[in-house]
């Protein structure tokens, strides 16, 4: 079953001399419980066409199409709530509150959603992640892979149909990097979500279902993980 398409979709940053056509008619589905890496050069389109996804930027031209909505149909404030029910997002610099504990800034979605939090399943999550004695402290307090675990936690509290992840072994070692990778695999099949990656790192995107490499905004390989340059 497919949980994301992409149709026809174009992003042009600028116009005339300054004009830069960051993705080009990018056609690519998606299916529920999939691990994708996304793959590619500085400047290939890779991270604009993760923000298209997320429904952060809009495209130029085209559909992104998630679970059955067109992102792009809906107006801001609706957006902004399919958003924050249906997405998680991994972002390689971690972006939490530093004000708030690492089990704050885990159930903050929830909290800003208005919703009842499922207790039982935030106790479960960070269990999983390995905070379950640290839950209680500030992010300055915690490690970079203990950050990178709580940003985790926020990006699926409220458990979202699909979960984008842009570098988020970037600022990380290589032992962190894999137990970082190995726990985001193995949360997305426990709860049968779906994981899209941009990463530089050959160890990381061999771990993927599926390999998209884009080159000067258009797919330029679409495939199992046995071929990797």
């Amino acid at each position: 079953m497919e949980i994301l398409t992409t149709n026809q979709l174009c992003k042009t940053y600028g116009s005339a001399e300054a004009k830069v056509e960051a993705l080009k008619n990018i056609n690519m589905s998606v299916k529920k419980g999939e691990f994708v890496a996304i793959v590619g050069a500085s400047g290939s389109g890779k991270s604009s066409l993760l923000h298209m996804l997320g429904g952060v930027d809009r495209p130029t031209s085209g559909q992104v199409i998630i679970d059955g909505t067109d992102l792009y149909s809906l107006n801001e404030a609706d957006l902004a709530v399919f958003r924050r029910r249906k997405i998680g997002f991994i972002f390689q610099a971690y972006n939490l509150i530093p004000v708030l504990s690492a089990e704050e800034n885990i159930k903050l979605p929830i909290l800003l959603d208005h919703k009842q939090m499922d207790d039982s399943y935030a106790e479960e999550l960070m269990n999983l992640l390995g905070l379950k004695d640290r839950k209680h402290h500030l992010p300055s307090q915690l490690s970079g892979g203990q950050q990178q675990r709580t940003a985790i936690g926020r990006a699926m509290i409220n458990k979202p149909s699909i979960i984008l992840a842009d570098e988020p072994t970037g600022n990380l070692d290589s032992i962190n990097s894999k137990e970082i990778v190995d726990l985001l695999t193995f949360s997305v099949r426990k709860y049968n979500q779906t994981l899209i990656m941009i990463t530089h790192d050959l160890n990381v995107a061999q771990k993927a279902d599926r390999i998209i490499r884009i080159k000067d905004g258009v797919i330029t390989e679409n495939s199992g993980t046995a071929y990797y340059e």
